[in-house]
């Protein structure tokens, strides 16, 4: 029976299972990190906090709209830093890192901005 994806486990020497574990794990945290998004944008719509309503729909939406995307990144990351060990490539930078921080960093000034206005 063949291991899915077929993509990934196809090619290359099996690497050392910690370092698959490690890939895995990494995997994980991202989905934990994509949970924690979505709890924070049903949180923000869910309690009567004191912030104007277009900025909490407004950061609401972006945070679950980045929890959406945030597990297909993480899958294609996982599968190509898997491909890389099996192919003794270097390890892929994750682009995602930026956008990600990029996004707390504007949705945590809003909601302090929004905090002192409101």
């Amino acid at each position: 029976m063949a291991r899915f994806p077929q993509s990934v486990y196809g090619q290359g020497e099996e690497p050392d299972a910690r370092f698959s574990l490690a890939n895995e794990r990494t995997f994980l945290a991202w989905i934990r990190t994509s949970l924690a998004l979505i709890a924070g944008g049903v949180a923000l719509e869910a309690f009567d906090l004191p912030l104007p309503a277009t900025l909490r729909v407004i950061v609401s939406s972006l945070l679950l709209i980045a929890a959406a995307c945030l597990p297909l990144v993480a899958w294609a990351h996982w599968k190509a830093s898997e491909k890389a060990m099996r192919t003794r490539q270097p390890l892929p930078f994750n682009r995602a890192l930026p956008l990600l921080v990029g996004l707390l960093t504007v949705v945590a000034i809003a909601l302090l901005i929004g905090g002192w206005v409101a």
